[in-house]
Order: structure tokens, then sequence, then C-alpha cells
């Protein structure tokens, strides 16, 4: 990949893909298998947006809470390749410990069938009818009944119940209780047809596959390379500025966060007074804090499960799940067989956040929240893994303001928009000819698999939109 921007980059393609998240790279592929001319432009060193990862101290960390339905397998093997999705592999031990229950569970339908009846005492009738309930929900269904409504007709005043239901989808993609039924029901479904999978070997290897199969089908790919504007006239776009180059393009695909795409890659001059006054509804969700914990080499680690989900709190509650003091974490454990070839063990805690308890810290006040968060994580990881400090060789965090650096999401959004975002990503192309956009919007289109089938289906929109001759 060369960086010599100026020299050989080529002057006109087919379609400019800006970002290089899981959306846009399956986007960028799937184009280029269809014969179209393609850059990718992404403005960090790496590829893979939030499915990405940094090396430290012999140590390799996997950005976010990596956990996906077993579909990734079937997307990886149709829109990439059969070696990309040998590498998906499910995570066994799913384990749940707060006050109200601790279990450790495979998370599948089968199972959660079983602790439903077994341990909370729920009717099979009503067990049977909610699964039934969620398995048929789509994207075209009424969107008025919430996730908290869709939980009271089938679990009654059952509030472990619906902690036990929505906490880990809350981890996966920012949603509450107070969004729409539908995007719960369709993504708990999917987890729950064969239980939550990974990327065995690392996400490192799984990208760097990918940008393989990229190169392979002849997709040109540009790093540290940031796109300033979309160009657009007549309604119509024409290209991109980037790295203060112009380059031209018959359509172009933003994998960037939706509102930043709009208001300031195209500017609001560009669309219809109406649509701009939905795209002002669209609310983004929330972001994380991440917490990165090295063990030092030589030492070990017992088995506590792959993946736990840990909260003293009392009971779920929105606003404990997002605070800067929260108890209610992730940790997703790596042992060595996670990363074949490696004798190392590390964990990565993840909880929800705020941008706004992060953003206006002066940055000694920041440092004391990292290291205030650093040390709340390893006094929650100690009742799991005792001596964890003596068994740490590498510590560090992420905050709201990290991701806001490194994805330039408007206020380190981690799971894009809220539900309403979906129909305004999807309406761009009828404001401004061959404009697109893919990536986590909607609850539904967050997280990995929902991520990678967006850019299938705007890749489609794209290469309609091309075979016409750029007309819509």
């Amino acid at each position: 990949m060369s960086h010599d921007w100026a020299n050989d980059v080529r002057s006109e393609y087919d379609v400019i893909v800006i970002g290089g998240g899981l959306a846009g790279l399956t986007c960028a592929n799937m184009l280029a298998k269809g014969a179209h001319s393609v850059l990718l432009l992404e403005q960090h060193y790496n590829l893979g947006g939030l499915a990405t990862w940094f090396k430290r101290k012999g140590h390799i960390f996997d950005i976010a809470l990596h956990g996906f339905p077993v579909g990734m397998i079937k997307t990886c093997r149709k829109y990439w390749t059969p070696e990309i999705a040998s590498m998906i592999v499910q995570l066994k031990g799913i384990r749940f410990d707060n006050p109200q229950f601790s279990f450790t569970t495979s998370y599948d339908r089968d199972d959660f069938t079983r602790i439903l009846e077994q341990r909370f005492k729920i009717p099979r009738e009503n067990i049977e009818n909610f699964f039934h309930a969620a398995r048929n929900m789509n994207f075209y269904d009424d969107e008025s009944m919430t996730t908290r409504e869709f939980f009271e007709k089938f679990f009654p005043g059952r509030e472990d119940v619906h902690r036990l239901l929505m906490e880990p989808i809350a981890y996966a993609n920012g949603s509450t209780l107070g969004d729409p039924g539908i995007g719960y029901g369709i993504v708990f479904s999917n987890f729950m047809s064969k239980g939550i999978y990974t990327v065995r070997g690392g996400t490192d290897q799984f990208i760097e596959k990918m940008r393989e199969e990229l190169l392979r089908n002849s997709v040109d790919i540009r790093t540290r390379c940031l796109v300033e504007k979309i160009v657009v006239k007549d309604k119509q776009t024409v290209g991109v500025i980037a790295n203060g180059k112009t380059i031209k393009s018959k359509a172009v695909v933003s994998n960037g966060n939706l509102l930043s795409t709009i208001h300031k890659l195209v500017g609001d001059e560009n669309f219809s007074e109406g649509f701009i006054e939905e795209a002002n509804k669209v609310r983004l969700n929330n972001s994380t804090c991440q917490v990165y914990i090295g063990i030092k080499k030589g030492e070990k680690i017992d088995y506590i499960g792959d993946l736990l989900f840990a909260s003293e709190a009392k009971k779920l509650d929105p606003q404990e799940l997002r605070s800067k003091n929260t108890t209610s974490r992730s940790f997703s454990i790596y042992y060595p067989q996670t990363r074949p070839g490696s004798d190392m063990y590390s964990i990565v805690a993840s909880s929800n956040a705020n941008y706004d308890d992060w953003a206006n810290l002066s940055e000694e006040e920041y440092r004391a929240s990292k290291e205030e968060l650093m040390q709340r994580t390893l006094n929650a990881l100690e009742k799991y893994i005792p001596e964890i400090r003596e068994k740490v060789g590498y510590l560090e965090a992420a905050t709201p303001r990290t991701f806001q650096r490194y994805t330039l999401h408007l206020n380190g959004a981690s799971f894009g928009t809220k539900f309403e975002g979906l129909k305004v990503s999807m309406g761009l192309p009828k404001e401004i000819a061959g404009l697109f956009h893919t990536g986590s919007v909607g609850i539904i289109m967050s997280g990995w698999l929902g991520a990678a089938n967006y850019g299938v289906i705007v890749a489609n929109d794209v290469d309609k939109f091309l075979s016409a001759g750029g007309v819509n």
C-alpha cells in the first residue's frame, strides 16, 4: 500500500468508499468483484473500524466486544472467502454474574429455554411464544412497541428475566428498553439461533485476510487518507477531496458516521429542507469505555468463561449501565487457544458510556479518570481472578474521547445511531444521485454481522446505480 498519495493515485474511479469498517470493506469487495473500479480511503493506519486491533508489549488487543451471531459465517463465506469464514468459532462459556442471577450458558435457544423454565420458573408456553414472536419480527413491522413492552407481554413484572434478555444486547449495540422492540427481536433471534461466535486467531489476522482479498480483487486501498469533502454538483456526487487532492467518481459510499456524512462531508445546503429535518431527528447511540489488560508472559489464568457479563447493580438500569462509575461491564477473555501460536493471555473489559461524562475534562482530570476506570475494572476482576494485579504486565484504557479520535464518529458513538437512522441512511441516494451510506445505523445494522450485511445491501444498490449509467 503506497502512501505517496499525490503521485500514484488515479484521477477517477467508478466508486470511492470512505472508511474501512466492516460495512465499507464488504461493500468495496463486492463492488470490485462486480468489475467496478474501487478506491477505498481510510483515515486511520489500520483497516477494520471498530473491528480492529493494536499491539503493546507482545500483546495484540482486539478493540471492542467481539461477539456476533452464527450468520457471520454465511456472510463471510458468501461475500468474502471460505478461509475467512473458517476463522469464526463459537464461544461456549457465556457467564452472567449479578445480584439477580449467576450461571454459565452456551447462549442459544435450547439452553435459554432450559434456564428460563428451570431457574426462572417461566411457563414453557410463555417462553415458546416469546421466541416465536421475536423470530418473526422484521424491519417493516410497527415500531411503536418498545422492548420493555415486548418483555412485559410475555414476562410481566419479571425484572430479572428482562435483565437476562436485555443486558448482553445492550453491550452489543447500545440499545435500551425504550428502543423499538423489533430492533431487539431481530438481533436477539440472530444470537439465539446457535449462540455467540468470535474470530479464532484475532482481529488482526481476520482483517489482514480481508485486505488480501480486496487487493486480489483490485481494490485500491489507501490508509492515512482523510476525506475532507464529498463533492456534489447539480444534485450528483462527482468525487471527493482527500488529503487536499480531488478524485472523481460516479458514486461515493460513506462508511463514516451518518450525521458527519450529512452535515460535514456533504453539507446541509445540498439536501432538501425536509431531509435535513429528518436527519436532525436522528439520535446518536452511546459510546463505550474499554480497559485492555495484558497478562505477564509466563503467567497463567484459570478458565473463567469466554465472555463474562458482570455487574454489582441490583437491577438493570440504563443510566447505571452508561454511567462513569458503572459496575456493569463485559470481560472478553483471550486464552492462548484463542490466538493459536501464542502463549499469552489478555482481557478486554467493555462498558457502555456517555460521551458528555468525558468530553470536557481537563487533561489532568482525564488522566485521573482513566486511572480510576482501570483500577475499578481490576477491582471487579479480582472476584474472578484472585491477585490479578500481580499478573498484569500491561494496562491501558480507552474512553469515548479515544473512539472519537480514532474513528471520527461524532461523540465517539461506538454503535452509530438509534433506530431512526436507518431510514435516513437509506434515503441518501434519493436526495443526491450516487451518494450512499453504510455502517452502524438503526441498532439492527450495528455489530459485525449487521454492518457487513448492510455493506452487501448498499453494494447491490450501488451496482444497480452504476449499471443504469449513474442515474437514480
